[in-house]
């Protein structure tokens, strides 16, 4: 893998990563553009104690362009786009309508590809193994920002998603505390590591979904399952088998292997309602363990923490999307229509011939 850094016209940072050590990145941004400015602020819920991000100047985004003005394809002639280069692997950016900047952490975007068409479930393993590169080392790079306690890597797919460019790409979140999805973790892990008298809670769970029924599918490095307690119709939780607490843990074998793995998952994702139905639209997420302190948590520490990614669509069967209504908009009480058993069966049928 070749990164090389430039800058934006706006002051933004953009890094190629390349498939070739012998590439060559120096075009400019021809664009007129004044230096970006932002308003994003983190606001405390003090009935809660979550955090809210308020960030009005994101009204003003690119929605739904037409494929030929694309701001995430390559510029070519007169087409000025994000990325000033004719051509990519990867790209990723300072996001010009973030939702965390400053002091309030940071936005970028992934550009998986420069095929507009394309999906990351098209990719080669060679095209997703520099995705995986690109995330780590966003990872560790973010990491080091005096504002950002947790890096979070994800997608999503799909106008349903309300995703509003249909470039392939993800995004990454620099936030500056632990995210309460994470921290319920934490809190889960460090309970049942005190009743257990030191047990891992990630450990438990991915022993106990190995023997059961809603494995996916399973390498020498990874599994995938439904969890238990699936809260979305289908949902897929992917694991190394090694516990790491983030992306920079995972060793040769785990990261030559997962390429392999989650194309499969995806594609396997995109067959669940049949070809007239076919891209789902879904979200990827990464979990990764905080880079803050951890003594709020009661013993645990960031290695207890278990890298995952949870793979899931809101499409809940064929024409029909799961909504957030009532019981979990407003009490965060999930209901699934789709047996997680049923969920993982389905996704055993699906597999690539």
């Amino acid at each position: 893998m070749k990164k090389t850094s430039t800058r934006l016209a706006d002051g933004r940072e953009l890094i190629y990563y390349d498939l070739r050590d012998d590439s060559v990145r120096d075009a400019t941004d021809r664009r007129p553009l004044d230096r970006t400015v932002t308003t994003s602020e983190i606001r405390r819920d003090p009935l809660l104690g979550d955090s809210v991000a308020i960030a009005s100047h994101r009204q003003g985004r690119t929605y739904h362009p037409p494929a030929d003005e694309c701001p995430l394809c390559p510029s070519e002639g007169d087409r000025l786009s994000e990325i000033p280069d004719s051509s990519y692997d990867v790209v990723v950016f300072e996001n010009r309508f973030p939702s965390l900047a400053g002091d309030s952490g940071r936005c970028e975007v992934v550009c998986f590809t420069s095929d507009h068409n394309a999906s990351f479930a098209d990719l080669t393993e060679e095209q997703a193994g520099l995705v995986l590169e690109a995330w780590t080392d966003r990872t560790s790079e973010l990491s080091h920002l005096p504002s950002v306690e947790q890096v979070f890597c994800f997608e999503n797919r799909g106008a349903e998603i309300g995703v509003t460019l249909g470039h392939p790409h993800g995004q990454i979140y620099a936030y500056p505390f632990t995210t309460p999805r994470t921290a319920l973790m934490l809190r889960s892990a460090a309970t049942h590591k005190e009743m257990t008298g030191g047990e891992n809670l990630f450990d438990a769970v991915l022993e106990r979904e190995l023997a059961g029924e809603r494995v996916v599918l399973e390498g020498e490095h990874w599994v995938a399952f439904v969890p238990y307690a699936a809260h979305w119709p289908y949902e897929v939780h992917l694991y190394p088998k090694r516990r790491v607490p983030d992306l920079l843990g995972l060793d040769e074998g785990a990261r030559t292997e997962f390429p392999k793995v989650y194309l499969e998952l995806l594609r396997r994702f995109d067959r669940i309602f049949g070809e007239s139905e076919s891209p789902t639209p879904y979200i990827a997420a990464w979990h990764q363990a905080p880079f803050g302190a951890l003594e709020e948590f009661d013993g645990v520490v960031r290695e207890d923490f278990a890298l995952h990614l949870e793979l899931f669509t809101i499409r809940r069967t064929s024409g029909k999307l799961k909504f957030l209504a009532g019981s979990e908009s407003g009490m965060n009480v999930f209901i699934n229509d789709v047996p997680p058993e049923r969920a993982a069966e389905r996704l055993r049928e699906v597999a690539s011939s």
